[in-house]
C-alpha cells in the first residue's frame, strides 16, 4: 500500500485532539466549511463556516467516524441532528487556549492566485490573515497547526480567534510540512 492508497489522517487527528481536549478538561470546538453535504442549522452559518462545540456536555450520541462526525445538539433550545463530513472540518481546537490543529480547506475553496499557484481562502474561524501561497501537489499534503503565542486562556464565551504571529497574545497559524 502506498501513500495515495492509504486512508486520510484527518479523522484520526480529529479523534486524537478531541481526546486530548477532554483529558485535559478543555472544550473541543470544530470549525467546518459548510456546503450542501453538511447538515447544520443554516441560520448559524457565517461566511460559509460554522464553529461547533463537540464536548460531551454539548452533544448527545457523538460519533467521530472516519467519514462523518454525527451528533445531536441544541441550537436556540431546539434539538438538531448534526452531520459533518470529516473532509469539511477545517480545524479542531480547545476553546480555552486555542491549541489544536487546522487542516487544508476542502478542494472547492482552493482558488488559483497569481502565477497559477494555489492558495487557500481565509479561514475566518481559524485565522484572521490569509495563508501564504505555495505550490501544492495534493489537497492533503499540507497540515496547518494552531500554535499558541500566549498561555493565558480566553475568558470569554466565544471561541478564540488566532491572529498573525507577533501581533498579540492569541494563537496563530503555523504551516508544518
Amino acid at each position: 500500500m502506498n501513500a495515495q492508497d492509504s486512508t486520510s489522517t484527518r479523522p484520526y487527528l480529529i479523534r486524537a485532539l478531541y481526546e486530548w481536549c477532554t483529558d485535559n478538561g478543555l472544550t473541543p470546538y470544530v470549525a467546518v466549511r459548510v456546503d450542501e453535504s453538511v447538515q447544520v442549522p443554516r441560520e448559524y452559518v457565517k461566511d460559509g463556516e460554522i464553529v461547533l462545540n463537540i464536548s460531551y456536555d454539548a452533544t448527545s450520541a457523538l460519533q467521530l467516524g472516519n467519514d462523518f462526525i454525527e451528533f445531536k445538539a441544541r441550537f436556540g433550545g431546539k434539538p438538531r441532528d448534526i452531520m459533518v463530513p470529516v473532509g469539511r472540518v477545517i480545524a479542531i481546537y480547545a476553546r480555552e487556549n486555542g491549541q489544536g490543529m487546522a487542516f487544508p480547506p476542502p478542494l472547492d475553496v482552493l482558488e488559483p492566485s497569481e502565477g497559477g499557484v494555489l492558495s487557500s481562502s481565509v479561514l475566518s474561524t481559524a485565522a484572521s490573515s490569509p495563508a501564504e501561497s505555495e505550490p501544492s501537489t495534493g489537497a492533503d499534503d499540507r497540515v496547518v497547526q494552531l500554535v499558541s503565542t500566549d498561555s493565558s486562556p480566553d475568558d470569554g464565551g466565544t471561541p478564540p480567534r488566532p491572529t498573525s504571529p507577533g501581533t498579540g497574545g492569541r494563537p496563530s497559524l503555523k504551516r508544518v510540512k
